[in-house]
């Protein structure tokens, strides 16, 4: 009798073997678009360095290279992508990003201030000048810093300085200066989670802060100081100075600070109503020089130049004049983006324009997602830091959605082709409607993230701004570039300027309707996180199973609402307190002062400005008896527990008795012993600002430098800092996106 065949144990079968030949299929399947996938895994990398909570060991980046190597070598070599050379090659991909933010890190290490100095006499070069909105002053860079009562080893590479008032002959960069100044390191972050500058000025080797007491003294002007490494970027600088004076003078106002933003990047003079209008409306982007300012330079250059050549047939016969004029494209935008600062949006858009016009050059297909993902690489490789900055997110966001729709959709029927001026016209409104559409949604996740607020009309605000800047006002700022060598660029500037306040009342219009710029609550970093894979899945995939990338992506926006905001803050010097009220508002210490931290922790608790809540007086209590002040400090009671927070010593005794937590900004720890826990000024130097959350289950407390670790750009207590030789290019501009630490 034959024994029947065994069946199979169940205990033998391998649970993961469906899940691991899905991942075969959609990897043979989607093999065309596996590179694509390069810059995100060196993002992975950059990120998981700047989330250590201390410096790893320089090896650390290297061991992956090593053992993904090894998989590399002895994985076979087949026609489709397998598993294993695939998660190799997103190991090494990460590693590689690991490295690279090891070694930026370890390149850009230079003196930082290490507590607040002065007044003290400073003698400095200029190597950037930023004159602010009207009634401001100025801001000046120094580099080559000395003084008397600062070591030369601990001097600050670059320190950056607030002026009432420039000189009655204004500063170039080049000049040496003497002046006298309170000096600051860069301040830290404002709140857990809060931008962080001291970062920001590390990457940017800006080692101090502050203002001028008195005025400015010019020692030597730029054409008789010595001039050596870095004369370059300071003639550069000077130049687009120089650019920036011309267009604010031929347009005075509101309309030559954003004319000049346009032109030369400078944003600096622009006032405060109009950045609040353009970013309330959805159109701030317009401000940041990046895709739609370069590309636009980069097709007026190429389009006109050949349809100049076009006139003449001989030529248009006869050579390649379309490889010929994109020849010319290239030098003529880097001159631009040079111009503009080469932030990082730019240093994107010029990279991928200048492959664009190589495509041409080399009869390839131009513009595609491949081009996005070398250029990102390229940025990720040279400037890591740049991962976490919001304009180098948004940016890259917003094009790969745009040529993501655009290759699910096909080829797109170009207004040329349409039948009639009304074919046409419509064509162009779509097109605007849906690049706007896609790059808001898009860029929707890090704004919530990073300035949490969302601009609802932004749609309708494009509409017609974008056109008026794609077809009237880029054109004529181009021919002010062509026309400013010969002193006539005010024939070009005024039309320009009828369009850009054009734009500025769009936006003001906009900003006005109801609702137009929606507070959100802080979206915590995992929720950002899952939001971006979800929007990466949505992108780089091609087939239908891209719409996975779906529930990451509305999971990552709906985090904002799980998270509930601080019920109080305190800064890092104890000077400024906040408590949020029962109606959701926040009470803040001092209307006035601390400017930066105060909009910071509105914008953290998703308060506008004006909604602030009042502070009570001593004596008093809130509306909803949840905080009540005297002379000698408040007490918070949420949940059936108390939080004390004490400004004089006679205080303590009392609250330490009755209150579950002690924050003092005075010493206590001593005569607090009965409290469950203290949070003293020793506290709040060492660990910068604290948030407290108070629930029924308990009182949660977080500090400023515990969430960022040991780092080498948090600043601590009598810690020294090397020093390394000077950096050939002075600071960029600081990006208005960005929390710039402002000097008061």
């Amino acid at each position: 009798m034959a024994e029947s065949p065994e069946k199979p144990s169940r205990a033998g079968v391998n649970p993961f073997a469906g899940v691991g030949r899905v991942a075969e299929k959609l990897l043979s399947e989607e093999q065309d678009r596996l590179a694509l996938w390069l810059p995100v895994f060196l993002g992975v990398g950059i990120g998981i360095y700047f989330a250590l909570s201390s410096e790893p060991a320089w090896w650390t980046g290297a061991l992956p290279l090593v053992l993904a190597g090894g998989v590399m070598a002895a994985a076979p070599m087949t026609s489709q992508a397998g598993l294993g050379r695939v998660a190799a090659s997103a190991l090494i991909a990460a590693a590689i990003g690991f490295a690279a933010a090891q070694v930026r890190t370890a390149s850009v290490a230079a003196p930082v201030l290490e507590q607040k100095t002065g007044p003290v006499s400073l003698n400095g070069r200029v190597v950037l000048v930023e004159t602010l909105p009207a009634g401001e002053g100025a801001r000046i860079t120094l580099e080559r810093v000395r003084s008397s009562l600062i070591a030369p080893e601990r001097t600050p590479e670059y320190v950056r300085l607030r002026l009432k008032r420039l000189p009655a002959e204004s500063l170039v960069p080049g000049d040496w200066i003497a002046a006298r100044a309170m000096l600051s390191p860069p301040p830290a972050p404002s709140a857990p989670g809060a931008f962080d500058f001291q970062r920001h000025a590390y990457f940017r080797s800006l080692g101090a802060v502050g203002f001028v007491v008195g005025g400015v003294t010019r020692t030597a002007r730029a054409e008789d100081g010595p001039g050596g490494e870095g004369e370059f970027w300071r003639g550069l600088e000077r130049l687009r100075q120089d650019l920036t004076l011309r267009i604010r003078t031929t347009l005075p106002g509101s309309g030559g600070a954003v004319a000049a933003a346009l032109m030369t990047g400078d944003r600096s003079a622009i006032p405060a109503s109009v950045n609040t209008a353009m970013r309330d409306s959805g159109l701030v982007h317009l401000l940041s020089i990046s895709g739609l300012h370069v590309g636009l330079v980069a097709a007026i250059l190429f389009v006109g130049l050949r349809a100049v050549l076009a006139l003449v047939p001989p030529l248009a016969l006869n050579f390649p004049i379309k490889k010929w004029t994109a020849a010319v494209a290239i030098p003529g935008t880097l001159a631009y983006a040079a111009l503009a600062g080469m932030a990082a949006p730019t240093q994107r858009s010029f990279i991928m324009v200048g492959l664009v016009m190589v495509a041409v050059l080399a009869d390839r297909r131009a513009l595609t997602m491949r081009t996005l993902a070398w250029a990102a690489a390229a940025i990720l490789l040279v400037q890591p830091e740049s991962l976490l900055n919001p304009g180098f997110q948004m940016s890259f966001a917003a094009v790969a959605a745009l040529i993501a729709v655009y290759e699910w959709k096909g080829e797109i029927q170009t207004p040329s082709e349409r039948s009639g001026w009304a074919g046409n016209l419509v064509g162009v409104f779509v097109a605007v409607a849906v690049s706007s559409l896609v790059a808001t949604a898009a860029t929707t996740p890090f704004a919530v993230y990073h300035f949490n607020r969302f601009a609802v009309y932004g749609l309708a605000a494009n509409m017609i701004a974008v056109p008026l800047t794609s077809f009237w006002i880029m054109p004529w700022a181009v021919l002010a570039f062509a026309l400013m060598p010969f002193g006539l660029e005010a024939l070009a500037l005024r039309p320009m300027g009828f369009g850009v306040d054009a734009v500025i009342a769009v936006a003001e219009a906009v900003a006005d309707w109801p609702g137009a710029g929606i507070l959100a609550p802080a979206m915590p970093l995992w929720g950002l996180g899952l939001a971006t894979a979800g929007g990466l899945w949505l992108c780089l995939m091609r087939r239908n199973w891209r719409l996975a990338g779906v529930a990451p992506l509305i999971a990552g926006l709906g985090s904002a609402l799980l998270t509930a905001p601080p019920d109080i803050l305190v800064d890092g010097e104890g000077r400024l307190l906040a408590v949020r009220t029962a109606d959701g508002s926040l009470a803040v210490s001092v209307p006035r002062g601390n400017r930066l931290s105060r909009e910071a922790w509105l914008r953290l608790s998703g308060v506008e400005e004006g909604e602030a809540a009042a502070w009570p007086r001593p004596g008093e209590a809130d509306d909803a008896g949840r905080l009540r002040c005297d002379r000698m400090g408040c007490v918070v009671r949420a949940h059936g527990r108390a939080v004390a927070l004490v400004r004089d010593r006679g205080a303590l005794i009392e609250d330490c008795a009755r209150a579950e937590l002690v924050v003092s900004t005075v010493p206590a720890k001593r005569l607090c012993a009965g409290a469950a826990a203290v949070i003293d000024r020793g506290d709040l130097r060492a660990k910068g600002a604290h948030a407290v959350w108070i629930g029924a289950d308990g009182i949660t407390v977080k500090a400023v430098n515990d969430e960022r670790g040991n780092r080498p750009w948090v600043l601590r207590p009598s810690e020294r800092y090397p020093r390394r030789a000077p950096a050939t290019a002075p600071p960029t501009p600081v990006d208005e996106s960005e929390d710039d630490g402002g000097e008061e």
